[in-house]
Protein backbone atom coordinates (compact mmCIF):
# COMPACT_ATOMS: atom_id res chain seq x y z
CA UNK A 1 0.00 0.00 0.00
CA UNK A 2 2.74 2.14 0.76
CA UNK A 3 4.31 1.43 -2.28
CA UNK A 4 1.11 2.27 -4.10
CA UNK A 5 0.76 5.63 -2.20
CA UNK A 6 4.21 6.78 -3.44
CA UNK A 7 3.80 5.27 -7.13
CA UNK A 8 0.51 6.99 -7.25
CA UNK A 9 2.04 10.66 -6.13
CA UNK A 10 4.41 10.32 -8.55
CA UNK A 11 1.68 10.05 -11.70
CA UNK A 12 0.02 12.54 -10.08
CA UNK A 13 2.71 14.69 -10.77
CA UNK A 14 3.72 14.02 -14.08
CA UNK A 15 7.70 13.66 -13.86
CA UNK A 16 10.08 11.61 -11.62
CA UNK A 17 12.87 13.57 -9.88
CA UNK A 18 14.60 14.14 -6.21
CA UNK A 19 12.34 16.61 -4.54
CA UNK A 20 9.14 14.22 -6.15
CA UNK A 21 9.83 10.88 -4.39
CA UNK A 22 11.52 12.94 -1.47
CA UNK A 23 7.76 14.87 -1.36
CA UNK A 24 5.97 11.81 -1.94
CA UNK A 25 8.21 9.96 0.54
CA UNK A 26 7.38 12.10 3.29
CA UNK A 27 3.72 12.07 2.14
CA UNK A 28 3.03 8.94 1.83
CA UNK A 29 4.64 7.47 5.20
CA UNK A 30 2.00 9.11 6.89
CA UNK A 31 -0.74 8.14 5.31
CA UNK A 32 0.41 4.49 5.22
CA UNK A 33 0.22 4.74 8.64
CA UNK A 34 -3.16 6.49 9.24
CA UNK A 35 -4.17 3.01 7.01
CA UNK A 36 -2.19 1.06 9.40
CA UNK A 37 -3.63 2.68 12.73
CA UNK A 38 -6.68 3.60 12.27
CA UNK A 39 -8.19 1.52 9.55
CA UNK A 40 -6.98 -1.59 10.75
CA UNK A 41 -4.89 -2.18 7.78
CA UNK A 42 -1.99 -4.57 7.83
CA UNK A 43 0.76 -6.06 5.55
CA UNK A 44 -0.90 -9.61 6.08
CA UNK A 45 -3.99 -8.57 4.26
CA UNK A 46 -2.18 -6.48 1.72
CA UNK A 47 -0.36 -9.59 0.99
CA UNK A 48 -3.61 -11.90 0.97
CA UNK A 49 -5.29 -8.91 -1.56
CA UNK A 50 -2.40 -9.70 -4.09
CA UNK A 51 -2.64 -13.38 -3.77
CA UNK A 52 -5.76 -13.21 -5.35
CA UNK A 53 -5.28 -10.47 -8.03
CA UNK A 54 -5.32 -13.63 -10.56
CA UNK A 55 -8.82 -14.60 -9.15
CA UNK A 56 -10.20 -10.88 -9.32
CA UNK A 57 -8.78 -10.54 -13.22
CA UNK A 58 -10.42 -13.72 -13.93
CA UNK A 59 -13.69 -12.24 -12.35
CA UNK A 60 -13.44 -8.81 -13.87
CA UNK A 61 -12.95 -10.69 -17.23
CA UNK A 62 -16.55 -12.81 -16.33
CA UNK A 63 -18.22 -9.48 -15.47
CA UNK A 64 -17.75 -7.81 -18.32
CA UNK A 65 -18.45 -10.83 -20.67
CA UNK A 66 -21.68 -11.05 -18.48
CA UNK A 67 -22.29 -7.67 -19.02
CA UNK A 68 -22.13 -7.58 -22.78
CA UNK A 69 -24.50 -10.68 -22.85
CA UNK A 70 -26.96 -9.28 -21.28
CA UNK A 71 -26.67 -5.99 -23.14
CA UNK A 72 -27.41 -8.05 -26.19
CA UNK A 73 -30.33 -9.25 -24.17
CA UNK A 74 -32.06 -6.40 -23.41
CA UNK A 75 -31.61 -4.86 -26.65
CA UNK A 76 -33.71 -8.05 -28.32
CA UNK A 77 -35.86 -7.30 -25.94
CA UNK A 78 -36.62 -3.51 -26.31
CA UNK A 79 -35.62 -4.09 -30.04
CA UNK A 80 -38.84 -6.86 -31.13
CA UNK A 81 -41.90 -5.89 -31.83
CA UNK A 82 -42.99 -9.77 -30.81
CA UNK A 83 -41.33 -9.56 -27.38
CA UNK A 84 -43.37 -8.52 -24.22
CA UNK A 85 -41.43 -7.58 -21.32
CA UNK A 86 -42.39 -9.96 -18.14
CA UNK A 87 -40.87 -7.59 -15.11
CA UNK A 88 -40.24 -9.73 -12.32
CA UNK A 89 -38.62 -9.90 -8.39
CA UNK A 90 -36.66 -12.77 -7.29
CA UNK A 91 -35.93 -14.00 -3.65
CA UNK A 92 -33.09 -16.81 -3.22
CA UNK A 93 -30.72 -17.09 -0.20
CA UNK A 94 -27.36 -17.53 -0.67
CA UNK A 95 -25.40 -18.23 2.10
CA UNK A 96 -21.90 -16.41 1.77
CA UNK A 97 -19.45 -16.10 4.16
CA UNK A 98 -18.60 -12.61 4.35
CA UNK A 99 -20.39 -9.79 3.65
CA UNK A 100 -17.53 -8.31 0.97
CA UNK A 101 -18.98 -11.23 -1.09
CA UNK A 102 -22.47 -10.72 -0.49
CA UNK A 103 -22.05 -7.23 -1.37
CA UNK A 104 -20.06 -8.33 -4.29
CA UNK A 105 -22.79 -10.83 -5.93
CA UNK A 106 -25.45 -7.79 -5.45
CA UNK A 107 -23.40 -5.80 -6.92
CA UNK A 108 -22.24 -7.88 -9.96
CA UNK A 109 -25.88 -8.71 -10.81
CA UNK A 110 -27.30 -5.24 -10.53
CA UNK A 111 -23.90 -4.22 -13.04
CA UNK A 112 -25.49 -6.98 -15.44
CA UNK A 113 -28.12 -4.65 -17.79
CA UNK A 114 -31.93 -6.07 -16.63
CA UNK A 115 -31.44 -7.20 -13.53
CA UNK A 116 -30.87 -5.20 -10.30
CA UNK A 117 -30.51 -5.94 -6.71
CA UNK A 118 -33.15 -4.22 -4.54
CA UNK A 119 -32.73 -5.90 -1.13
CA UNK A 120 -29.79 -7.70 0.38
CA UNK A 121 -30.46 -8.97 4.03
CA UNK A 122 -28.38 -11.50 5.26
CA UNK A 123 -28.59 -14.13 3.33
CA UNK A 124 -31.64 -13.27 1.51
CA UNK A 125 -31.34 -11.29 -2.10
CA UNK A 126 -33.87 -9.78 -4.01
CA UNK A 127 -33.61 -8.76 -7.57
CA UNK A 128 -35.78 -7.37 -10.00
CA UNK A 129 -35.42 -8.93 -13.55
CA UNK A 130 -36.91 -6.83 -16.61
CA UNK A 131 -37.76 -10.06 -17.64
CA UNK A 132 -38.37 -13.52 -16.80
CA UNK A 133 -35.85 -14.61 -18.75
CA UNK A 134 -33.25 -12.54 -17.50
CA UNK A 135 -34.07 -14.23 -13.90
CA UNK A 136 -33.71 -17.73 -15.03
CA UNK A 137 -30.57 -19.42 -12.79
CA UNK A 138 -29.92 -16.04 -11.20
CA UNK A 139 -29.49 -17.79 -7.69
CA UNK A 140 -26.88 -20.29 -9.42
CA UNK A 141 -24.91 -17.99 -11.42
CA UNK A 142 -21.54 -17.73 -12.74
CA UNK A 143 -20.72 -15.11 -10.24
CA UNK A 144 -22.14 -17.27 -7.13
CA UNK A 145 -19.61 -20.06 -8.53
CA UNK A 146 -16.78 -17.42 -8.55
CA UNK A 147 -17.54 -16.61 -5.10
CA UNK A 148 -18.00 -19.46 -3.68
CA UNK A 149 -14.59 -20.49 -5.43
CA UNK A 150 -12.78 -17.63 -3.77
CA UNK A 151 -14.39 -18.46 -0.07
CA UNK A 152 -12.91 -21.87 -0.58
CA UNK A 153 -9.48 -20.49 -1.09
CA UNK A 154 -9.62 -18.21 2.00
Amino acid sequence: MFILFLVMWVILNGRLDREVLITGLVLAIPVYLFFCLIMKYTPKKEWKTVMHFPWLLKYIGVLLVEIIKANFAVIRLIMSSKLEPEPTLVHFKKPLRKDAHKVLLANSITLTPGTITVELDGDDYVVHALDKEFAEGIDSSVFVEMIRELEERE
